[in-house]
């Protein structure tokens, strides 16, 4: 049987303008859409996608045995030119210091991204997205959007 996952949890306050503090329990990050306090949420999507092809693609090759000295992966995402701006083209390279044949790393990547991949599968078309609203009327807030 597989291993079951959690829920994934992350919960969102305004920090003013168009930054956001993230909190998964453990961990606080700061998005911002104009990229100043933190990354985008398009360029931690980004990250998010390299991040999970790069961390399966070590956990792979490590686990056969092979050593891996260094990893470093350049995503380059080319988005629409009209709202919603998604992504439509993505290139991701890795550089990678190993000692696991050629075959060995096009298997561990393939792996990743036909299997393990968590956020590239998340990216599909068939999600389905529901949204609610909860508004409260605490008092001031942060600053609006200029």
């Amino acid at each position: 049987m597989a291993d079951v996952k959690p829920p994934t949890v992350v919960d969102l306050t305004w920090d003013g303008g168009l930054a956001f503090t993230a909190r998964d329990g453990a961990h606080e990050w700061v998005l911002d859409g104009r990229n100043e306090a933190g990354p985008s949420p398009v360029a931690a999507l980004a990250s998010a996608l390299a991040g999970c092809m790069a961390i399966d693609t070590v956990h792979i090759l490590t686990k056969g045995r092979f050593n891996v000295r260094s990893f470093g992966a350049r995503l380059t995402g080319r988005r629409a030119d009209s709202e919603p701006r998604r992504f439509v083209a993505i290139d991701l390279r890795f550089t990678i210091d190993t000692n696991a044949p050629p075959d060995q790393v096009d298997r561990a990547i393939g792996l990743s991204r036909e299997k393990y991949c968590s956020v590239w599968h998340s990216l599909r078309q068939d999600i389905e997205l529901t949204t609610s609203v909860l508004t409260t009327g605490s008092g001031p807030g942060p600053t609006p959007i200029p």
